[in-house]
């Protein structure tokens, strides 16, 4: 994947964020999307048979406050200050000094305004940064929205970026080879472009609003290391957690500024986190090591295009000893085992499911790493529903389903739902699962995005329910005629054979036309 200094992007990879399997939830506020009037915005017409429930996203948020010491976060701070996620050192640290206007260009899809609108309120309450949303002239930060193509066309492996000095990708490319564009040259922000799909799924914009506008305002890098974080290359966190509230905070405090160098925010940023965090002064010392570049490019090559299925393996065992070389017991180490646990499920998964309690038990220990552990759920989970263990994977989901909520992830709490209706209907409980399926199906739009791949999605993890699986081996002459290719449809299933599977299968959920 390229990368350059000028720029830093969300990757399109492989991590823990993406699954093979990609209740009714307490502690999540829905939030109900409709068309959104203003210059800014065009909505999609939607067909008129599209039966599914309207877009379901999250009001309002309630990050956990760090709970480590202000010693180790100082200098956390200082690496995602101080040096690009290519390595390379920055000799000073800058931000925007003044006001900080934000303009949407191009297509705005349904969401994206709402959610962009929330961020910058969290930004103004928890972060105490003066921004705001303009509708018109020119914007300290420009959000242009543009087809995914244009984005992979311009740079190939990014989902989304920024970069500073231009709002166009027409001026992006005019200047990307001058230094105009380049971080090293900064010693102030005075204007950001960002590039944004407007054709992926309202959680894929979401959450690049989310991690370009924070780098935008502020850090430059991404860090392993850090457990609560979106500056991760992980991709476990998708929005602002309180860490990452407390990083902007402190970087747009008044004893800091644009062109100080990084001995100078050394010594200022203690008296800076006692202020904001006192509670940090408190806490003991206990920083993790950094993560060696050996480390990073197992990982790389493990998940990363380009490497073939023994290759991958290979790569990911590498981190595994590794990180147990290492002395790790963090959630690099977990991820590694993760890793391993993806590598192998398909042809022995029983191996799979150690390699998922190993993760387990180191991310079962701290509530930092709740989301992650969230994540491995998944796969613990439908292992018990594909042995037909209801009782079993309910007691793994039903304590994930607030986290999944509070992280404000649908892709994750619309496929801990449906794992949780296809375990009910193990259990006997039908009216329920029914109930929990439909209830999960605005959220899995959010998350997916396209109507179809909700529907597969659906089919997907329906088929791990033995019972349900055995309905599909009895109509699999009625997929194959429609030239699916496939007994179980996934998300590249047609979606002719995905709403004659959704039919079949009499699961509740509207197929097109219905």
């Amino acid at each position: 994947m390229r990368q350059g200094p000028a720029l830093t992007i969300r990757r399109l990879s492989l991590a823990l964020s993406t699954l093979i399997l990609a209740g009714h939830v307490t502690g999540c506020a829905p939030l109900v999307y409709g068309p959104e009037e203003g210059a800014e915005a065009t909505t999609r017409a939607q067909p008129a048979e599209a039966a599914l429930p309207p877009i379901k996203g999250f009001a309002g948020a309630s990050p956990r406050a760090p709970d480590r010491a202000n010693a180790d976060m100082a200098r956390d701070f200082l690496d995602l200050h101080f040096r690009l996620e290519s390595g390379r050192e920055l000799d000073v640290m800058t931000r925007f000094e003044g006001p900080i206007t934000v303009r949407v260009t191009g297509r705005a899809p349904v969401t994206l305004i709402p959610d962009l609108d929330a961020l910058l309120v969290r930004l103004r309450d928890e972060a105490g940064i003066d921004i705001r949303r303009v509708t018109r002239g020119p914007a300290s930060i420009t959000i242009a929205a543009v087809r995914s193509e244009e984005i992979a066309a311009t740079l190939p492996g990014a989902a989304c970026f920024v970069v500073p000095n231009v709002e166009s990708l027409a001026e992006y490319r005019r200047f990307r080879k001058s230094s105009r564009i380049a971080w090293s040259a900064l010693k102030v922000r005075e204007k950001m472009g960002i590039f944004i799909p407007d054709d992926a799924p309202p959680q894929e914009i979401r959450d690049c609003l989310h991690e370009e506008l924070a780098q935008a305002l502020g850090p430059l890098n991404d860090l392993y290391r850090l457990p609560d974080s979106i500056f991760n290359d992980d991709n476990v966190h998708t929005v602002l957690t309180g860490f990452d509230m407390l990083m902007l905070q402190a970087t747009y405090a008044p004893e800091l500024a644009s062109g100080m160098d990084r001995d100078t925010v050394a010594a200022a940023l203690p008296g800076v986190l006692s202020r904001l965090n006192p509670a940090g002064d408190r806490r003991r010392k206990d920083p993790l090591p950094a993560t060696p570049p050996e480390w990073m490019a197992f990982v790389q090559t493990a998940l990363g295009p380009g490497a073939d299925q023994e290759t991958r393996e290979e790569a990911a065992r590498n981190a595994a000893v590794l990180a147990q070389k290492l002395g790790w017991h963090d959630h690099r180490r977990a991820f590694a085992y993760y890793m391993m646990g993806r590598m192998t499920q398909l042809y022995d998964p029983e191996a799979a499911q150690a390699q998922y309690r190993a993760a387990l038990a180191i991310l079962n220990a701290s509530p930092d790493t709740a989301l992650h552990a969230a994540y491995v759920t998944t796969q613990t989970a439908a292992y018990a529903i594909s042995r037909g263990d209801g009782a079993g994977a309910l007691r793994q989901i039903r304590p994930q389903l607030k986290v999944a909520a509070q992280a404000q992830n649908g892709a994750l709490l619309s496929t801990l739902m449906l794992l949780e209706a296809e375990a009910l209907d193990l259990e006997g409980r039908p009216e329920k699962a029914r109930a929990v399926r439909l209830d999960s199906l605005g959220y899995a739009r959010y998350g997916f995005g396209d109507d179809g791949a909700v529907r597969a999605k659906v089919i997907e993890i329906a088929a791990l329910n033995p019972v349900r699986r055995q309905q599909m081996l009895e109509q699999s002459r009625a997929l194959t005629s429609l030239d699916t290719g496939r007994l179980v449809p996934g998300p590249e299933v047609t979606r002719t054979a995905t709403d004659r599977g959704l039919a079949q299968l009499d699961l509740d959920v509207p197929a097109a036309g219905r």
